[in-house]
């Protein structure tokens, strides 16, 4: 291992577990696939590709597309494959971290790969966004803040006011704060607005949500052009392969389906949360996402019991703060009614 970076000598894994299950709620995907029709056209431009020839660049063509649906500066945009990617790039671009805890866990493992000074605010209780301390820390030398609007993991929607109290901090004090908007389709939030305003704001945005792309992994950043121009040169090139373009441009080609699955998940989100606070010893957060945290007296033991049953759900009770909680991912309605009948045998 001397062949290492010091920092790098005992890795931690991405804290995620598989397992099988009938009903699959861990992971905050899409309940539905692609539709038939997107699928059938994208595997016809797929068919039409030379796999033979390296991709763009900087999958150009793909760029303008997401430009147009945006309505942002070509310039300004940056695609990865999965913004676990862009996240690493802007880490490792980074001069420090500053992050909520808990949080998107990446955010710290990207700042740690990469050697990057990292450091967690406690969110205050009901995770709370701690604006104070936030705002203090954004005093102290400069680097990007991660912030995740709605946020993850615990469903919370911040108020616009804090979130831009701290852009202007940010940018007073030349740090970069970047908006983590993985769960705005549900939401209904939007701080496009906010980033195009000022160059020390930037919106992270993923097409594994409400875009049901997850198994494609592509991702996105809306910049400034200098911003985007340091995350990209971050990013490793032609890193974006010619079938994850070819799909994302069907995709958008027809973002209605996207719009209209959002809107479903919505109302599948209350009537499941509905569903789940007659659960006399559980706590169901309220959420702004397409998941429910929810708080048991010990989620190991609910886990297993709600797996015995068919049912995956994900443990966050190794977070701090986070003792006994569950996250559910708002599934079907078939899926999330056997969820709910597996719930009345677990405690």
């Amino acid at each position: 291992m001397q062949a290492f970076k010091p920092h790098l000598s005992s890795p931690a894994e991405y804290p995620y577990l598989r397992s099988d299950a009938r009903v699959k709620l861990d992971q905050n995907e899409s309940p539905e696939d692609l539709p038939a029709e997107l699928k059938a056209r994208a595997l016809q431009r797929l068919a039409a590709l030379p796999w033979n020839r390296y991709p763009e660049l900087h999958a150009e063509d793909l760029r303008a597309a997401v430009a147009r649906h945006e309505g942002w500066d070509e310039a300004g945009v940056v695609l990865s494959p999965g913004s676990n990617v862009l996240i690493l790039a802007l880490c490792t671009a980074a001069r420090t971290v500053l992050d909520t805890v808990p949080s998107f866990p990446y955010y710290r493992g990207g700042a740690e790969a990469a050697g990057t000074p990292w450091r967690g605010i406690p969110l205050l209780p009901d995770f709370a966004l701690p604006r104070a301390a936030l705002l203090e820390a954004l005093d102290g030398p400069p680097g990007v803040l991660f912030l995740p609007v709605p946020h993850a993991p615990t469903g919370r929607l911040f108020e616009a006011q804090d979130v831009e109290a701290l852009a202007a901090r940010a940018g007073e004090r030349g740090w970069l704060l970047l908006v983590d908007e993985a769960y705005h389709d549900f939401s209904g939030t939007d701080f496009r607005g906010l980033a195009r305003r000022s160059e020390h704001v930037a919106v992270l945005r993923t097409f594994s949500k409400a875009w049901c792309l997850g198994g494609i992994r592509a991702g996105y950043l809306l910049a400034s052009p200098r911003v985007a121009a340091v995350a990209r040169a971050c990013v490793p090139p032609f890193c974006l392969p010619a079938h994850t373009a070819a799909i994302l441009q069907t995709a958008l080609e027809s973002p209605g389906y996207a719009v209209a699955l959002a809107e479903r998940i919505r109302a599948e989100r209350e009537r499941l949360r509905s569903a789940l606070e007659r659960h006399t010893a559980w706590r169901v957060y309220p959420s702004a996402t397409n998941f429910l945290l929810v708080r048991t007296a010990d989620a190991a033991a609910t886990q297993a019991r709600l797996l015995a049953a068919g049912v995956l759900v994900r443990r966050q009770d190794r977070y701090p703060g986070m003792e006994g909680c569950l996250r559910i991912t708002v599934g079907s309605p078939a899926e999330d009614d056997a969820l709910v009948e597996a719930a009345r045998g677990a405690r």
